[in-house]
C-alpha cells in the first residue's frame, strides 16, 4: 500500500500549471488538476492541424485509440465497443432514441442518478414517458424493488455504478443485469464516479451486454469532451439521433430512401465533427499515469486511505450533527472516491470555504470534499480545519 504522502510528493511537481501544493483543491470528484504533460498535448494538437489540415483526422483517431484501450484495460473488457463524445448527455441522448420507446414506454431508474440524466427523463415523463424513481434505500432489498418493476411495457434500466451525491458504491449490479438479460432489456450504468476509483471487471461481474457511461473531466484528469459509452460487440441499435460520424462508409453511397445505415464499429452512436485536441490532451495523461504507476489498485488504496483520513479528521471536530454530519456511516470499501457530508447550509459552506480558497462543491444538501493522488495528509487535515472555522463565523 502507497503511503498517502509518498504518492503525492512524487506526483505535485508534474502539476505545476494547476499549483496543486499552494491550494486545496477538493474537488476532484467533479474536477481534478491537469498534470503539465496535458498542455503538451494541446500543442501537439495545435502543430499537427497546421501541417496535416485535413489529414490530421487519422492522427486524432489515433489518440481517441489510445483512451479506449485504457478503459478497456480498466474495465477487464477486451470485447467492448466505445463511442466518443463531447458529453455524455450526447451519448445518452443517442443511446435513448434508440429504444422502442412508442412501444415500451417505461423506463426504471432511481432517486440518486446524475443531473443530467435525471433532467432529460423528467423532461421526457412531461411528454409521456412512464418514469419509475425506485429509492436506492434500504440497500438490502434494493435489487428486488428494481427487479419487481420489470414488465413487457419496460424499455430500459438506467442506474448508477457510484452514486454521486453520496458516494455509496452499488454492489447490486450483477444481480440486475442478469434479471435484465433474461428479460431482454438493456441497461445502461453511469460508471462516471467509478472509472479510476473503483476497479470492476466487466467479464467476472457479467456486465458484457450492458451499457456504459463515463467521462474524463473528473478522476482520469482527461478534462472536458472526453466521454464515452461503451456498449457490446454485438449491438445492433440505430439510435434516432445520429450524426455522419456514425457511418463513414456510407458517406460516398449515392443518397436513396433505403434505411439508414450504421458502421459496425466504436462510433455508432456518435455525434459530428468534434474538437480533437481534448484527445490529444488526455492521450498524454494516459501515457504519464502509467509511468506514475498509477494502475487501478493503487489508486483504490490512495482514494480508501484519503476519505478514511478526511472522515476521521471530520469526526475528530465533534461537529453538531444538526449543522452538518457524515451522509453515511458505511464501511469505507463501499464507498467511492470522496467524502459526502450532510448539511442544511451545504451551499452557504461551499461558498465561504471558496472564499478561503479551498475548492469542494455542494449538491443540494450534500457538502462533497473530493481528494485526488496529489493531495497530501497535511492538505486534508487542513481542509477540515477550515471547515471548522467556517462553521464557527456562521
Amino acid at each position: 500500500m502507497t503511503d498517502i504522502n509518498s504518492l503525492a510528493e512524487q506526483l505535485i511537481p508534474y502539476y505545476s500549471h494547476f499549483k496543486v501544493s499552494e491550494r486545496l483543491l477538493f474537488t476532484g470528484h467533479s474536477h481534478q488538476a491537469w498534470p503539465d504533460v496535458a498542455l503538451d498535448g494541446q500543442k501537439e494538437y495545435f502543430f499537427d492541424s497546421a501541417r496535416y489540415v485535413d489529414k490530421k483526422w487519422e492522427l486524432a483517431e489515433q489518440k481517441t485509440e489510445i483512451l479506449r484501450n485504457y478503459l478497456r484495460d480498466f474495465y477487464d473488457d477486451p470485447g467492448g465497443f466505445y463511442c466518443r463524445e463531447e458529453s455524455t448527455h450526447i451519448l445518452f441522448v443517442s443511446w435513448l432514441s434508440s429504444l422502442d420507446l412508442r412501444n415500451k414506454p417505461k423506463i426504471i431508474s432511481t432517486d440518486r442518478e446524475f443531473h443530467s440524466l435525471f433532467r432529460q427523463l423528467h423532461r421526457l415523463g412531461e411528454e409521456g414517458l412512464e418514469m419509475v424513481w425506485v429509492p436506492t434505500d434500504p440497500d438490502e432489498s434494493f435489487s428486488n424493488r428494481i427487479i419487481e418493476e420489470i414488465d413487457d411495457r419496460t424499455s430500459a434500466i438506467m442506474l448508477s455504478r457510484v452514486y454521486f451525491e453520496t458516494s455509496l458504491i452499488n454492489s447490486h449490479l450483477s444481480e440486475i443485469a442478469k434479471a435484465a438479460k433474461a428479460h431482454s432489456i438493456p441497461m445502461l450504468i453511469d460508471d462516471y464516479h467509478g472509472t479510476n476509483v473503483v476497479p470492476m471487471s466487466i467479464r467476472k461481474e457479467g456486465l458484457e451486454h450492458c451499457f456504459i457511461l463515463t467521462g474524463g473531466y473528473k478522476y482520469l484528469q482527461w478534462g472536458e469532451a472526453n466521454c464515452f459509452l461503451r456498449f457490446p460487440k454485438d449491438c445492433e441499435y440505430r439510435p434516432a439521433i445520429t450524426g455522419w460520424f456514425a457511418s463513414f462508409s456510407s458517406l460516398d453511397k449515392p443518397r436513396s430512401k433505403d434505411p439508414v445505415e450504421y458502421d459496425y464499429s466504436n462510433q455508432r452512436f456518435a455525434s459530428a465533427t468534434y474538437d480533437p485536441s481534448s484527445q490529444y490532451r488526455a492521450a498524454k495523461v494516459v501515457e504519464f499515469f502509467k509511468e506514475q504507476g498509477l494502475t487501478p489498485e493503487v489508486l483504490r488504496s490512495q482514494y480508501i486511505q484519503k476519505v478514511e483520513l478526511l472522515k476521521n479528521h471530520f469526526l475528530d471536530k465533534k461537529f453538531n450533527s444538526e449543522t452538518i454530519r457524515l451522509t453515511h456511516n458505511r464501511p469505507l470499501e463501499e464507498n467511492g472516491g470522496f467524502l459526502s457530508l450532510t448539511s442544511p447550509y451545504a451551499r452557504e459552506i461551499q461558498a465561504k470555504l471558496l472564499e478561503r480558497n479551498v475548492f469542494t462543491d455542494a449538491r443540494g444538501q450534500m457538502l462533497r470534499f473530493g481528494p485526488a493522488p496529489y493531495t497530501t495528509s497535511g492538505q486534508i487535515e487542513s481542509a477540515i480545519i477550515q471547515l471548522n472555522e467556517t462553521l464557527n463565523e456562521m
